[in-house]
């Protein structure tokens, strides 16, 4: 391998590694915002990608949000490679408050009050034998209820900032002086 190490971590660094970055996750975060601005794309094209992606995290469908975030950015003529990047926000670092949160919105909208002791379910047993149909009315459906109400409030902003941001860093490059070369090659 052209980049291994000479001598291999140990166990419990590669573990530590995995779980935490050595320079964290702010690398990443970068990364993925630099790309985004550097998609060729009109500015809403990247900001409707990026919008997509957004709203389709607020979904509790999550094996499919990349799907979800194509379908939807490509209804709005929006970026597919912008809609998958932005697909990003939910994590595992995330889920827990998103779906925390969308799961007390979508209570709140279909009128589920979570003292009333209503039906309890066995959430490790349905998911284990693949029972959607127990999981759809307690646990399911309040969260796509939630989802469907907080997605497009994250994805108005999201849209906002993306295209201000594409907008303003399209227009600093175009300001930007260029290098020219010299008449002798240096």
């Amino acid at each position: 391998m052209l980049f291994r190490r000479r001598k291999p971590l140990p166990l419990a660094a590669r573990i530590r590694e995995a779980l935490w970055p050595r320079k964290g996750f702010g690398r990443s975060v970068r990364y993925i915002g630099k790309r985004l601005l550097r998609i060729a794309a009109t500015p809403h094209a990247v900001a409707a990608g990026v919008a997509a992606g957004v709203f389709a995290t607020f979904t509790p469908f999550v094996g499919f949000h990349v799907l979800i975030a194509l379908a939807v950015a490509w209804l709005l003529a929006g970026n597919l490679i912008a809609a998958a990047l932005s697909t990003t926000i939910g994590n595992p670092l995330t889920f827990p408050f998103l779906w925390a949160l969308t799961f007390r919105v979508g209570e709140a909208m279909l009128g589920i009050r979570p003292d009333t002791g209503g039906e309890t379910v066995d959430l490790l047993h349905a998911l284990e034998h693949l029972r959607f149909a127990e999981l759809w009315q307690p646990v399911i459906k309040p969260m796509l209820a939630g989802g469907l109400l907080l997605g497009p409030v994250a994805a108005i902003p999201a849209y906002l900032a993306t295209r201000y941001a594409v907008s303003s860093f399209r227009r600093r490059r175009a300001h930007r002086p260029r290098a020219v070369p010299s008449v002798d090659g240096n």
